[in-house]
Order: structure tokens, then C-alpha cells, then sequence
């Protein structure tokens, strides 16, 4: 089936002055060809301050940008998810892997906020945090004013404890392993940019333990100190340990290049194969005050064979 469609809105910034409306799409959003963007504005479907306009027009910094995306079929996805709490104030999910959280990538109705907003529609709960397509487990989100306020300072000060088991390559990794590269945005020819490892990035922190040695890969538990994007995959790959499966981030914790002959076939964060799995949550209640504690199970390929004692969590 195919979905209703989206407005994707732009204002043209200082760096964009003087360049013409094809020159604006094809240079800032290089996914489609300069001739299939062409194609959208003879179509009428990019509007310059809500006029359709020639390709060539020239742009003035602050003007508005709006593409009418026509309604698209969007690839399948598992859409049911767990609800492991719910009250007034907070939500906690089981997010599958393979469901995008939030619109984006291709996906605007295959989301967990779109099914979200069907279930909840007077007052959709908000994600404090969020986890990668691939990525599975817990999912905290806020149902109120002030769980969303106070959540969200827990997060900013530190004070919401996540840990995940992942899959990574090689079997050299340290018993314990503590990682504090930083992470910042790095060129990306698809989408601009991505964020990868860089000396200039926003310092991050990670704890890992492993678990269980699989002759070429080892199961790892991560609690990350820092809620950076995608910080575990930049992180274990920054190591040396990218993780199993994973398309974009190699050996270094920067994204894969393809050739320039090709960049639509570039990997993207929001591309699946790695096993990555939010196993246990803890946060302080916004109206109890209250030490939650949740866990949630981890896949097969993520369980360890012989029980053993988890480091970062009870």
C-alpha cells in the first residue's frame, strides 16, 4: 500500500545564495540523480515560497523550500512491539529490530511513532532517547509534560544507565575494555554528513565486558556513558572490533566509501545486518521518584551459551 505522501521543508541558508533550485537539490540531497530532480520541479512538485518556479531561479537566503513528495510504497518491516510499562507518565517498548523509530530513510508509516500515534493518538507518547533500525530492546518514552521535562534533564545529566549486548568481529578484545574516542560528523555523499569517529567530535564514553569469545566474533555487554548516535558501532569499530553485519562503519569507526561512480549505493545508518540489542534500562521515575529497572531479553544470536554474571547491571 502506498502512504500519504510527505512535505519535506528547507530555508535557504547564506551558503545556498545564488545557487539555482536544481543546483540546491542535486548538490544538498545527492539520493536522486540532477535529472530526477529535473524531473520533480517540471513536475511541480518543489515549491519556491509556495510557487512552483523554473529550475534555474536563482535563491535568496531565507526563502522557503518545500518538496511534495506524491505518496510512495515503503519497504516491510515488523511493526508489533512489545509495551513492557506503561502509566500515566512513561512507556517502555520492546523495539523489533528493523523498525525505524522515527520518519526518515524511505520510512514515514512503517515508524514506531506512526503505530504510536494510532494507539495514542489524543497524546502520542515522545522518544527520550533513540535506538538504530537494526537495533532491538527497550525504548523509554514520555506520556507527560513532566516526565518528558524530567526525563530528558536525567538524560542530558547522565542519570538514565543503558546497556546492550552486540556481536563483534574478532576475538582479541580485552576482558574489559573502555572506550572514550569522540564522535562528530563526517562527510557523507548520500545524505551530507554521518557521524563517525573524529579527534573534533563531542566526547563518549563506553563500557564494554565481554560475555562469551565465538571463534571469529565475541559477544560484548555495553553500557554507554554518553548517548552519542550510533556510539556503540563508532566505538567498537574505532577499537578494531567493528560489529557483525554491520554495512556503514569499518575498522577505524569511520562510514565505508563506495565509488563516486555510485554514491546512491552508499550505506546509510538506517541499513540493517549488525546485532545490536538494548538489554536493560534504569531511570528514575518523573512522579515517584522511584529507581525503574527493566530488562529485556536479547535475541538468540545475542544470549550467551553459559550463564554468567552481567557487569553493568543486576
Amino acid at each position: 500500500m502506498l502512504n500519504q505522501g510527505w512535505i519535506y521543508r528547507d530555508q535557504v541558508d547564506r551558503a545556498a545564495v545564488g545557487l539555482t533550485l536544481l543546483d540546491y537539490y542535486s548538490q544538498r540531497y545527492r539520493h536522486s540523480t540532477p535529472a530526477e530532480w529535473q524531473t520533480r520541479i517540471i513536475a511541480g512538485q518543489i515549491h519556491l515560497d509556495g510557487v512552483v518556479v523554473p529550475a534555474e531561479t536563482p535563491l535568496k537566503q531565507g526563502q522557503t523550500l518545500t518538496y511534495h513528495r506524491p505518496p510512495w510504497e515503503e519497504p516491510e518491516v515488523p511493526l508489533a512491539f512489545e509495551v513492557l510499562h506503561e502509566d500515566a507518565d512513561v512507556l517502555v517498548v520492546a523495539k523489533p529490530s528493523g523498525l525505524p523509530v522515527l520518519p526518515g530513510g524511505g520510512f514515514l508509516e512503517h515508524t514506531l511513532l506512526r503505530q504510536l500515534q494510532r494507539q495514542y493518538p489524543q497524546e502520542t507518547p515522545i522518544p527520550i532517547h533513540r535506538l538504530g533500525r537494526s537495533t532491538s530492546g527497550l525504548l523509554l518514552l514520555a506520556r507527560s509534560a513532566l516526565a518528558k521535562a524530567s526525563l530528558s534533564q536525567q538524560m542530558r545529566d547522565r542519570q538514565i544507565r543503558k546497556v546492550y549486548h552486540t556481536l563483534a568481529q574478532g576475538t582479541g578484545i580485552p576482558d574489559r575494555l573502555e572506550i572514550h574516542t569522540p564522535i562528530g560528523k563526517v562527510p557523507h555523499a548520500v545524505l551530507g554528513y554521518v557521524y563517525g569517529a573524529v579527534a573534533a567530535g563531542l566526547p563518549a564514553s563506553s563500557l564494554c565486558q565481554v560475555l562469551e569469545r565465538r571463534g571469529d566474533s565475541t559477544l560484548l555487554e555495553v553500557l554507554i556513558l554518553t548517548g552519542r548516535p550510533h556510539q556503540i558501532r563508532i566505538h567498537l569499530a574505532a577499537a578494531g572490533y567493528p560489529l557483525v553485519g554491520d554495512p556503514l562503519y569499518e575498522v577505524g569507526g569511520l562510514p565505508r566509501l563506495a565509488p563516486a561512480i555510485a554514491p546512491a549505493k552508499l550505506p546509510v545508518p538506517g541499513d540493517c545486518g549488525y546485532f545490536l540489542h538494548a538489554v536493560h534500562l534504569t531511570f528514575t521515575h518523573p512522579r515517584t521518584h522511584q529507581s525503574m529497572s527493566l530488562i529485556c531479553p536479547p535475541p538468540l544470536e545475542l544470549r550467551p551459551i553459559r550463564k554468567l554474571d552481567p557487569l553493568f547491571y543486576p
